[in-house]
C-alpha cells in the first residue's frame, strides 16, 4: 500500500472551476449547519461566484468538472431533505458516513472511508507499533483470555501468560464486552498505568499494575533452520519489515556458522500475509536481487501515474537458492514481491495461488482526523501480469460507475527473465502447486468451541514444567479424551445433522410405521459407526495441534517449530532446496 500525504485536491487541474468544487463544497456544508470554523484553511467564495454553465469550456474534462459539481449539489440536497423529513429521527453523522461506504463500495473493496479509529489502526498496522502492553486477546464464552504475549514489554515483564483470564482493567469488568472495547481500555497514552486482575486456573486470582508503553511487534514472526535450510515467516510489510527481515537472515548465517553447518537455501515464508507498504516490498527484494533489478511498476489512470520501482541497494544474499511461500490469504505487498522473485528467475515460488490483490491505495487525510483510502493504480510484475484478480461488484448495471476490464486473463501468457511461462488471471501461481492441509469438520468443531485452548491452559496449570520433545502423545490424547467427557461435548457430524431433518421431514409427511421406524433405526447405526471412524481418522490430526497448543502455553516459540517440522508446504521447499538438480531444472527447464 502506498501512502500519499498530498491533497486529493490535486488532479483537478482546471483552477477556475476547481476552486467552484470548493465553492460548492463550502456553501453546501454550511447550508447543512456545519460550524464555519471547519473552513478556516478555505478560501472564502461565496456559492455565487459559480460560474454559470454557459461560461465552462466544453471539452470533455471540464465536463467532468460540471457533473462533479451537480452531483455534489445532488448529494446535499438528498442529504438535507431526508435529514430534514425522514419519519424517525436520524443520527445525521452515521447517515453521511454510509452513504460515503455505499458510494465507494461500488469500486473496490479498497477504497475506503477511515473513521477516526480506522485511521489510528492504519497508523498502527503501517508502523508496526502501538501504545498497550504487550499482548493480544480472545474471546470465548464471553470470558477475554491472553491469547499471546510479546516478550520484553509490561505484561511478560509482570508474568501474564498464555491463557490467563481477564476479569477487569482499571476496576472495569471486561466479562461478556467486545474485544473493540476491551482494546480500547487497554490501549491509551504512554507512560500512564492500568491495573488488571485477572484468573489463572489452578491459581487464586491476583492482580498486575502495568505501564503502559510503545509496543514493537517485529514482522519476521520466526525465524530458524530446518535441515540447513534458512527458514523465515513474515507476517507483514510495515516500516521496518526490511530491518527485521536483514536482521533475520544475517541471524541465520551466524546460526548455521555456530553449528558449522553449510546454509544450503533460504524459504520465505508469505503465507497469510495480507501485505503492507510498496516501497517496503521494493526494499524486500532488493535483499535477494542484484541492484538496479525491476521489481514491479504500477500504472494510474493517466500515464503521470505510472511508475517502475527497481531495486537501489545491493543485495545481501542473491546467491542461495530461494524457495518464496505463498497461499490465497498472501496479498499486495506479499505478492509483488512472490512475483518479482518468480519472474526474475531469482526463486521457485510454491504453494497456492495468491489472493490477487494488485490495487495501489493512497492514504489521502482529512479533517477531523478522518481519512479516505483511494485505489490510484494498479500493481505488474516485470513480466507485466496484472496482480489484482478480476471481481464482480455486485451493483446493478444501472448504477455501475466502472467500466469492464479484460485485463489479466487467465489463459493470458507472460515470459519471467530466463523465459520461462507465466501466467495471468490475477494473483501468483507458483511453480508447484501445493495446497495446505484442510481441517476435518470433528477439528474445527474442537477449535470452535476453545477445547483445544481450555485444555492446554488446564494442562498447563497442573504441568509446570515443560513437556519434553517428543512429547507422549497418546498419554496427552487420553487426558484430552476425559477433558472432553468433563465438558460433556458431543460432536454432531454433518450426516447426524442431515438425518435429524430427513426424520422431521419424514413426521410431516408420513405417520410413523414399522418398517420406516426399522429402517431409520438401521440408518442412524450406521451413521454412528461412520462418526466413530470419523474422528479415529482423525485422531492423529487433532493430537498434532494439541501438542502445538500445549506447547504454545510454555513458550511460543517452540511451539511454532514444532508445527513448521509437520507442515506440508514447508516439507515440500526443504526438500527442494537439498536438491540442487531440481531447483534448477525448475528455474532453467
Amino acid at each position: 500500500m502506498q501512502r500519499d500525504s498530498e491533497s486529493s485536491g490535486g488532479w483537478l487541474r482546471g483552477v477556475s472551476l476547481h476552486c467552484s468544487v470548493q465553492a460548492i463544497v463550502v456553501a453546501l456544508l454550511f447550508f447543512c449547519g456545519v460550524p464555519s470554523l471547519t473552513f478556516s484553511a478555505v478560501s472564502e467564495p461565496s456559492v455565487h461566484s459559480v460560474p454559470p454553465v454557459s461560461s465552462l469550456p466544453a471539452d470533455s474534462t471540464d465536463k467532468e468538472y460540471f457533473d462533479i459539481v451537480k452531483s455534489i449539489d445532488l448529494l446535499g440536497e438528498v442529504y438535507r431533505e431526508v435529514s430534514k423529513s425522514y419519519v424517525d429521527r436520524l443520527n445525521v453523522s452515521g447517515l453521511m458516513y454510509a452513504g460515503i461506504d455505499g458510494m465507494l463500495r461500488t469500486l473496490d473493496p479498497y477504497t475506503v472511508f477511515l473513521d477516526e479509529n480506522d485511521s489510528d489502526e492504519l497508523d498502527e498496522m503501517t508502523s508496526g507499533q502501538y501504545v498497550g502492553i504487550g499482548i493480544s486477546i480472545a474471546s470465548l464464552g464471553g470470558e477475554v483470555f491472553v491469547a499471546s504475549v510479546v516478550d520484553g514489554y509490561a505484561a511478560a515483564k509482570a508474568g501474564i501468560r498464555v491463557g490467563d483470564s481477564i476479569v477487569s482493567i482499571n476496576n472495569e469488568g471486561v466479562r461478556n464486552m467486545s474485544l473493540d472495547k476491551v482494546k480500547a481500555l487497554i490501549k491509551g497514552v504512554a507512560g500512564t498505568p492500568l491495573l488488571f486482575e485477572l484468573e489463572r486456573q489452578g491459581s487464586p486470582p491476583f492482580s498486575a499494575r502495568l505501564m503502559r508503553e510503545e509496543v514493537r511487534v517485529s514482522t519476521v514472526s520466526y525465524s530458524g533452520i530446518f535441515g540447513g535450510i534458512g527458514y523465515i515467516e513474515m507476517k507483514g510489510f510495515g516500516s521496518r519489515s526490511t530491518a527485521d527481515l536483514r536482521e533475520a537472515l544475517q541471524g541465520l548465517v551466524r546460526q548455521a556458522a555456530g553449528q558449522h553447518l553449510p546454509l544450503k537455501g533460504i524459504i520465505l515464508d508469505l503465507r497469510n500475509n495480507p501485505g503492507g507498504l510498496l516501497t517496503v516490498a521494493v526494499d524486500v527484494a532488493s535483499l535477494f536481487v542484484p541492484i538496479g533489478s525491476a521489481v514491479v511498476s504500477i500504472r494510474g489512470r493517466s500515464a503521470k501515474m505510472d511508475k517502475s520501482f527497481v531495486t537501489e541497494t545491493s543485495p545481501l544474499e542473491d546467491r542461495l537458492p530461494l524457495a518464496v511461500l505463498i497461499n490465497t490469504q498472501s496479498a499486495s505487498a506479499a505478492e509483488i514481491v512472490a512475483g518479482a522473485m518468480q519472474d526474475l528467475d531469482r526463486g521457485v515460488v510454491i504453494g497456492e495461488r495468491s489472493y490477487g490483490k494488485g490495487l495501489v491505495q493512497s492514504v489521502v487525510r482529512l479533517s477531523y482526523n478522518t481519512a479516505v483510502k483511494v485505489t490510484t493504480s494498479k500493481y505488474y510484475t516485470p513480466s507485466g501480469r496484472l496482480i489484482q484478480k478480476e471481481s464482480n461488484n455486485a451493483v446493478s448495471e444501472l448504477r455501475r460507475v466502472l467500466s469492464t476490464s479484460h485485463e489479466g486473463k487467465v489463459s493470458e501468457v507472460f515470459y519471467t527473465k530466463g523465459k520461462r511461462k507465466v501466467y495471468g488471471g490475477g494473483g501468483i501461481m507458483p511453480d508447484i502447486q501445493l495446497s495446505e492441509q484442510t481441517t476435518s469438520p470433528y477439528l474445527s468443531e474442537l477449535r470452535k468451541k476453545g477445547f483445544l485452548f481450555l485444555f492446554s491452559s488446564a494442562y498447563r496449570s497442573t504441568h509446570p514444567l515443560i513437556p519434553s520433545q517428543p512429547i507422549d502423545r497418546p498419554a496427552l490424547m487420553a487426558l484430552f479424551a476425559d477433558f472432553l467427557q468433563g465438558k460433556k461435548f458431543v460432536y454432531t457430524s454433518e450426516s447426524e445433522r442431515r438425518f435429524t431433518e430427513l426424520k422431521e421431514s419424514m413426521k410431516k409427511v408420513q405417520p410413523a410405521n414399522t418398517d420406516s421406524t426399522q429402517g431409520l433405526t438401521l440408518l442412524q447405526q450406521e451413521i454412528e459407526q461412520f462418526k466413530k471412524q470419523e474422528i479415529q481418522k482423525e485422531s492423529a490430526g487433532v493430537a498434532q495441534e494439541l501438542e502445538v497448543e500445549v506447547l504454545r502455553h510454555y513458550d511460543e516459540r517452540m511451539a511454532r517449530k514444532v508445527e513448521l517440522e509437520h507442515d506440508l508446504v514447508v516439507k515440500k521447499a526443504v526438500e527442494l532446496l537439498s536438491d540442487s538438480r531440481k531447483y534448477a531444472k525448475i528455474l532453467h527447464p
